[in-house]
């Protein structure tokens, strides 16, 4: 058994120079969460964000089609520990993305960043306990060496969205546009617009081309569940005038929550009465006579996938005005100007938005290996929504999928911080998640039937049906697991040191 030493070992000079206690991988609003989180829980603890961006910002950076914003409110979306300025409920991405970037500013955070620096691979070292991480900053390979690395690289693909295998697309002679990779001197004034998708970036994007194109169509192969929400109510409002900012944010804060989890609960408890729902209030919005079942009816029930919102029922005005359409059905071949239709009608387009979603990805592309056996991602278990099974010392951050992301990366945050806060003052350097001989069944760490997560359940580590192996989306539940929760629950925990150092190694293994 080891000791209570108080701290971690000290470390040779041939190794303190690229040495942090934690390396975040990733600044956006994860990686700065999480980054307060270790200043205000661990302090005198050493980190550091890689950021392959210029910027902090993550999705809020990369992101840039008009009309980008939250899909879910902002006051949840926002971190709790920094209110939120202004009463809107949903916020625009280049507002989200000057928060991010003002939120690592005003505490520090910044300073602790390395830009323009992608992270390539990281190998785990049994024989000394320290991960060294390999990455390309500014375009000159560095390597780095910590203890721990937080995963806050999300999970799709940074470097391109989904673009799936549309016949003839390369004969079009206009311009082909995916939002994940927008043009900045993209002009679609009085120009005919066909963006292809009905998830949020499609919606987002119809109203606000609407405004100054031709024409905008959104073409869909099947309906999405869409819900408008009022861009601020009375409550809110009312809330930011009378209490001081701090409390107005966390009341905002936990009435929406609990609002989500109450309504994500009707949805799938009641999935029958929530489709009718959904279609009375979608009917309302649209002109007289609108074929709503073809066009905004699915074929599943609500949170199968995941909910669209639009403020105000913006695109359902668009719609209305006539300024934007709505075709539902399959793509036959594109011609130089047009789309065919399968059945047999075509739309004229002088720019196509492939919004086909994204492409989902483990740990942000980085090649993980332990004592260098690579680790392939889908061969794991996911241990209490963080960390992987038999991987020391490693944890990913993933939000909600039915609520707004930060609520689980704010809660990932402080439990990395709980467990490095008890390692340290017990001097162990390693903490790894074991299932000792149990096989919990098998879902997906997205428990969701969009296409891009189906078509990409390979790429991502599994989740149990029991905890610690279950991934939960559930808010309430969590808080009140993180409040009780047992570090050692299929931990084992180790430590080595640096053989110049005279004490052995000592293992301490907990089991469940």
């Amino acid at each position: 058994m080891t000791s209570n030493t108080g701290r971690w070992p000290e470390f040779d000079s041939s190794i303190a120079d690229d040495f942090r206690d934690v390396l975040i991988i990733g600044a956006g609003v994860s990686g700065v969460g999480a980054a307060y989180r270790l200043q205000e829980m661990v302090p005198g603890l050493s980190y550091t964000i890689l950021e392959g961006r210029e910027r902090a910002g993550g999705t809020w950076d990369l992101f840039r089609y008009p009309g980008i914003r939250s899909d879910s409110d902002i006051f949840t979306f926002a971190f709790p520990h920094t209110p939120w300025q202004g009463d809107t409920l949903l916020a625009h991405g280049e507002d989200i993305r000057e928060y991010i970037i003002d939120t690592a500013r005003s505490n520090g955070i910044d300073e602790h960043t390395d830009f323009s620096t992608t992270v390539t691979a990281a190998n785990w070292d049994s024989s000394t306990d320290l991960w060294t991480v390999e990455a390309v900053s500014n375009g000159v390979p560095k390597s780095y060496r910590s203890r721990f690395v937080f995963l806050c690289t999300g999970y799709f693909d940074y470097a391109g969205g989904y673009s799936p295998d549309i016949p003839g697309l390369n004969d079009f002679a206009g311009q082909v546009v995916h939002p994940q990779q927008w043009p900045e001197d993209l002009d679609h004034s009085g120009k005919k617009v066909v963006v292809i998708g009905s998830g949020a970036t499609a919606i987002t994007l119809v109203p606000s081309l609407a405004t100054d194109a031709a024409s905008v169509t959104m073409l869909q192969r099947s309906p999405t569940y869409i819900a408008s929400l009022p861009m601020t109510d009375p409550f809110t409002t009312i809330t930011k005038r009378l209490l001081p900012d701090t409390l107005a944010h966390s009341a905002l804060r936990w009435r929406n929550a609990l609002l989500m989890v109450g309504s994500y609960q009707l949805c799938r408890r009641a999935p029958k009465t929530a489709r009718k729902v959904f279609r009375a209030m979608t009917k309302a919005q649209l002109p007289r006579g609108y074929d709503v079942d073809t066009h905004f009816n699915p074929n599943y029930n609500p949170w199968d996938q995941r909910l669209c919102v639009v403020p105000d029922g913006d695109l359902f005005r668009a719609i209305r005005s006539g300024r934007a359409n709505v075709v539902t059905d399959r793509i036959s071949k594109v011609t130089a100007d047009a789309i065919h239709l399968e059945s047999g009608g075509e739309i004229a387009a002088d720019i196509i938005v492939t919004a086909t979603g994204l492409k989902l990805q483990a740990f942000g592309g980085i090649e993980l290996s332990v004592d260098g056996e690579r680790i392939r991602a889908n061969d794991k278990f996911v241990y209490k929504g963080y960390m992987l099974e038999d991987v020391p010392n490693v944890a990913w951050c993933i939000g909600y999928t039915n609520a707004s992301w930060t609520l689980k990366a704010d809660m990932t945050a402080q439990a990395v911080a709980k467990l490095l806060n008890y390692m340290r003052t017990r001097g162990y350097t390693r903490a790894v998640p074991n299932r000792q001989g149990k096989t919990p069944t098998a879902r997906p760490v997205v428990d969701l039937a969009s296409g891009y997560v189906t078509r990409s359940l390979d790429e991502l580590p599994k989740s149990g049906t029991e905890r610690p192996w279950s991934v939960r989306q559930n808010y309430i539940l969590d808080r009140i697991d993180a409040r009780f929760d047992d570090l050692t629950e299929s931990m084992a925990f180790g430590r080595t040191v640096p053989t110049r150092l005279a004490d052995p190694e000592a293992v301490d293994v907990h089991t469940a």
